[in-house]
């Protein structure tokens, strides 16, 4: 709001083009929400039903000039049921504690964000993250967000970033400990945030981006019934 009560616009530009991280040999572009601290928690859960993520306080959504392989997500939490694997992953992490955090540096946070990033990221840029980007990628943020951290026999084992929406959970980041043999830690997250959806009386949790053919999104598929924004529509995929 300006000094006299009126609402300020948000305004879009698209970024120049730069190497796309998930399609080799591809050029991508984000459109780009600004200013960034005028997107409070009400317009962000506005945005997010029209495809936009956040970065930090980077509010943006694909705008490739020849391509819209880029699909939002989310899973319709009263719809979804788990399947066999799924149920064997939260029997496998039962035991993890859970508590729900403020996003406030932690060391022991820190230290495994960065042996996850070196181990599942190497030499994609974020395994080179110290402090200061760290803070600024996780810790920052202009709508409802919080932290939960899972721990077990009193070791942090993951730590998800989320935001609390008007019509949902979204899941912005998560790490967790990379060395752990036969841990589906990203999964049983996943189920996990869906139940918290439901305990919230919230109807979606939101995934961010799914391309087809891409391996790091194929799990993203897993969670049935599972919608995805395609032409302006919220469909089933």
């Amino acid at each position: 709001m300006n000094p006299r009560g009126h609402a300020i616009p948000l305004q879009f530009y698209a970024t120049a083009p730069y190497p796309c991280s998930y399609l080799p040999d591809e050029l991508a572009r984000s459109q780009v929400a600004v200013p960034s601290e005028l997107i409070d928690t009400r317009a962000y859960s506005q945005l997010v039903q029209l495809g936009f993520r956040r970065s930090g306080q980077f509010v943006y959504r694909p705008h490739c000039d020849a391509c819209k392989a880029c699909v939002p997500v989310r899973v319709p939490v009263d719809e979804f049921e788990p399947n066999r694997t799924q149920r064997r992953v939260q029997k496998r992490h039962a035991p993890l504690k859970t508590r729900l955090l403020g996003l406030n540096y932690d060391e022991a946070h820190f230290q495994l964000y960065q042996r996850y990033q070196a181990v599942r990221h190497t030499g994609g840029g974020m395994d080179k993250d110290g402090r200061e980007q760290y803070e600024s990628f996780i810790l920052k943020s202009n709508v409802a967000s919080f932290m939960a951290e899972f721990r077990e026999s009193g070791i942090v084992r993951m730590v998800s970033l989320i935001d609390q929406l008007d019509d949902g959970l979204s899941s912005v980041y998560t790490f967790y400990d990379p060395d752990v043999e036969g841990a589906s830690f990203g999964v049983f997250n996943i189920l996990w945030q869906v139940g918290l959806a439901r305990q919230l009386g919230l109807p979606y949790v939101y995934l961010g981006y799914w391309i087809n053919g891409c391996r790091k999104m194929e799990y993203k598929t897993q969670y049935h019934p599972i919608e995805g924004l395609v032409d302006g529509h919220w469909v089933r995929l």
